[in-house]
């Protein structure tokens, strides 16, 4: 395999990190205001400590997915062992989703600590090429670590949503003052969540290129995940809606995102699958001229 340091990747995440750091310190300076500081930091010391933890059990949850032996699954799992060893990873927990969508994800906090997600719609849709190119993607994202790096980046998002979501319950009606801090704490909220999207969002654009490039490296065949991905988009329209929304929250990390249109296609974490394509397309034009 020639496998290459993504520094483009690298300095993105460093800078998302940092900026995601000074969003962080701020948000916890104004919520002590009007919460204290001290309930604040253990509140938000649990939360981030819990995801960081126990992130991969809470994707596999929000999916209806479980990790399957090899006995369950012989052919996928040694379709992983071949590429860890191409890639020179350690093999992460593989789960399936029993779930129409034809999708993958992979999840974790390090290399050692992760674990690769897809559903039982993409084993039934892809041929072997073309999962292979699938599971050589999402094995790129946990070579690159971007995986931790979007799990942390995720938790201030997900918190100012939640308040956002459910911090009028605590306005209180009798106290003036107690009532328009927990307005002031929805407002600000609300600005850190549009501002920690957007940093998830221009990160997220970047590590799904360099992930395709990195499942080209594992394979050695750009062409098979450049048809997955025209495949699973196809079969995006044949997923319920139902399925579409209460999956949605999982959108970052899928290999393929659920939403579409021009609103979808403006709020992605991912870029066009058009361009993916043609990148590796591209790509594939380079390897051969080698």
């Amino acid at each position: 395999m020639e496998w290459k340091p993504d520094w483009g990747l690298r300095g993105r995440m460093v800078l998302t990190m940092f900026l995601l750091f000074v969003l962080y310190i701020a948000f916890v300076a104004v919520l002590s205001q009007y919460m204290g500081l001290f309930a604040v930091v253990l509140v938000m010391g649990l939360f981030s400590l819990g995801q960081f933890f126990f992130s991969d059990r809470l994707a596999l949850y929000s999916m209806g997915a479980r990790r399957v032996d090899a006995d369950e699954y012989p052919r996928l799992h040694a379709m992983v062992d071949r590429l860890c060893q191409q890639a020179d990873l350690p093999k992460p927990d593989i789960a399936v989703a029993d779930t129409k969508m034809p999708n993958a994800f992979a999840a974790g906090r390090s290399q050692k600590n992760s674990t690769v997600c897809v559903t039982e719609g993409l084993l039934r849709t892809l041929d072997e090429e073309e999962l292979e190119g699938v599971m050589a993607h999402e094995l790129a994202h946990v070579k690159n670590r971007d995986v931790m790096v979007m799990t942390v980046a995720s938790f201030l998002s997900t918190l100012a949503f939640m308040i956002v979501r459910w911090g009028w319950l605590f306005g209180g009606g009798r106290n003036r003052q107690g009532g328009g801090g927990v307005v002031v704490a929805i407002v600000v909220s609300l600005v850190v969540w549009i501002v920690s999207f957007l940093l998830i969002r221009a990160l997220s654009r970047y590590r799904e290129y360099a992930a395709d490039r990195g499942a080209a490296a594992i394979t050695g065949q750009p062409s098979a995940l450049a048809a997955a991905l025209l495949k699973i988009s196809g079969r995006m329209d044949d997923v319920p809606d139902r399925d579409l929304r209460e999956q949605s929250e999982m959108n970052a990390f899928f290999v393929i995102p659920l939403r579409s249109g021009v609103v979808g296609r403006l709020f992605s974490t991912h870029p066009p699958t058009e361009k993916r394509v043609d990148r590796l397309r591209d790509l594939e034009g380079e390897m051969e001229r080698r």
